[in-house]
């Protein structure tokens, strides 16, 4: 009896409605019973009801993410507190020691994860060696500083990983340098492009409690630099064949026409292969050119900065747009034969300031190991 109350007090809230519309001339009654008005009721309420549980689950994963944040924060700023390094030493020279040689071992390992191993044959005369003058510390201080003989033999370790990673900076540098100018280009001036549209606040770095920096860590740092910009230049010489291809049919230069049979000038190398096959950027860049040129037919431009371009025409198709950044051996295209051609091939040329240059010793030019 009591639910049979309530349900009718419920249908009390929603009486039956009657509404009328007027259609093609003739008035038509509409009629909403109160179960109707009552189920569309309970299905607004239900929405609402389903949305704030979704806020608040969506309000307590916040705080919790924030919690855990905060937690994490606590966590580092316990590790950064220089009183727990000032308890390690309290404790012992031979705990510090420990501590360092771990450090040091997940140094070399971390630069062989990403370098690989060092080669015992680095050049001498790229950098310094203080080895000896370190064997002569560690010597003296295990005199006179028996408990400190871990510390010094440790930091001896260090100088020579970094004396020995200065010259392998140095030697790769150099073969960088070789590669470069093999090709006819200046090492100097891709240095320098590698280098633009760079910036940020000023943060010395330093290994001395003074700010003083070790001057054999100074040469370091620009060794490692060095290289790097040498290499970013390196990654934008077209020195990637830009197809897997049966052979060269033409080579750059002087030639018989293939139509007139007369003497002509063909500025790049033409490779024959199937119709339909991939062609990829010979090298890093920026898609400069998509579409037809006159003789070229289908054909894709990619600049690689330094007035470095490379043109891939005679395409069946093109697979890049203008702006696009592709990487060395990236697909911008297909095999064909459009354009002023006697049959499917590639046309490679290699442009310095839209002058031709011949594409062989580029991509002849053997990658830094």
């Amino acid at each position: 009896m009591k639910l049979a109350g309530a349900v009718a007090r419920i249908r009390s809230w929603f009486p039956e409605r009657e509404f009328f519309m007027r259609s093609q001339g003739q008035v038509r009654f509409i009629r909403i019973s109160s179960r109707l008005q009552m189920a569309v009721a309970g299905g607004i309420a239900g929405a609402v009801l389903l949305w704030l549980v979704v806020m608040a689950a969506t309000l307590i994963s916040q705080i919790s993410a924030a919690q855990d944040h905060a937690a994490l924060l606590q966590r580092e700023a316990a590790v950064a507190s220089a009183e727990s390094r000032v308890q390690k030493y309290r404790g012992g020279l031979e705990g510090v020691a420990d501590d360092l040689a771990r450090r040091q071992d997940f140094i070399e390992k971390a630069i062989q994860g990403t370098i690989g191993e060092l080669p015992k044959d680095l050049p001498q005369g790229t950098g310094s060696d203080s080895s000896a003058e370190a064997a002569k510390t560690v010597h003296k201080i295990s005199m006179e500083l028996p408990e400190a003989r871990r510390l010094a033999q440790l930091e001896a370790r260090q100088l020579a990983f970094i004396e020995r990673l200065t010259r392998y900076a140095d030697a790769r540098a150099a073969a960088t340098e070789t590669a470069i100018r093999r090709v006819g280009l200046n090492p100097a001036l891709l240095r320098a492009s590698a280098r633009e549209a760079q910036g940020g606040p000023l943060i010395r770095l330093f290994t001395g409690r003074n700010d003083s920096l070790d001057p054999r860590f100074a040469r370091l740092g620009a060794s490692l630099e060095r290289m790097a910009m040498l290499q970013k230049g390196l990654a934008r010489i077209p020195n990637t064949l830009p197809a897997s291809l049966e052979y060269i049919s033409s080579g750059f230069g002087y030639r018989s026409d293939p139509f007139t049979g007369g003497a002509a000038f063909h500025a790049g190398l033409d490779f024959r292969g199937p119709v339909g096959a991939p062609i990829y950027s010979a090298a890093a860049g920026t898609v400069s050119f998509v579409g037809a040129k006159q003789g070229y037919g289908n054909c894709v431009e990619v600049s690689h900065g330094n007035g470095l371009m490379t043109r891939y025409a005679h395409m069946s198709r093109t697979g890049a747009h203008v702006g696009e950044k592709v990487d060395a051996g990236a697909e911008i295209g297909k095999i064909g034969s459009t354009g002023r051609s006697t049959g499917p091939h590639l046309h490679f040329e290699v442009r310095i300031n839209d002058r031709p240059v011949n594409p062989r010793p580029f991509l002849e030019a053997a990658h830094v190991q």
